[in-house]
């Protein structure tokens, strides 16, 4: 039925087209992935840096555990090994172990636990030198579990006779 103007006596309606209704929906998932992404690189990049800072602090235990031992050339006899003048001859030597980053419960083997290897390289920079000079190297490697790549923590300290 008609009206004299030729209009439809209903009212017109306003409203949104499909097309901008499924630009909008597309607009905010956009924005939500990004969201989500950003707080999940946060989270990941959280995890790498507490790793880091156990594996640095791992590195560090193991030079200032070879800097802390007995070295005085000087001395008379000559002796290398424990409890002698040079406790601490140039060597390599490695230990593995548990990582120390926070987990639930007491972490052993069983766990889910992060394993560290530190290497500790103890050399003679120049060994005709006055005063002689020892390089303590101590490196820790891990891996990153969300990437599986190895990584390494690296400590170096310079160490003269009886210090």
């Amino acid at each position: 039925m008609l009206t004299q103007s030729g209009l439809s006596p209903f009212k017109q309606v306003q409203g949104y087209a499909l097309g901008e209704v499924l630009l909008a929906f597309g607009v905010v998932s956009m924005v939500f992935a990004g969201l989500i992404y950003g707080y999940v690189q946060a989270n990941r990049m959280a995890e790498w840096s507490s790793m880091s800072l156990a594996a640095q602090a791992y590195a560090a235990q193991g030079a200032e555990q070879a800097r802390a031992a007995d070295w005085r050339p000087r001395d008379w006899p000559q002796t290398n090994g424990p409890g002698t003048m040079d406790e601490l001859p140039p060597t390599n030597y490695s230990q593995t172990d548990i990582m120390d980053i926070p987990l639930t419960g007491k972490p052993t083997n069983t766990d889910y636990s992060f394993w560290v290897t530190n290497v500790v390289t103890v050399s003679d920079v120049f060994p005709n030198h006055n005063p002689q000079l020892r390089q303590i190297r101590s490196e820790c490697h891990w891996i990153f579990p969300l990437t599986g790549l190895l990584q390494t923590n690296t400590v170096i300290l310079l160490r003269a006779a009886d210090q």
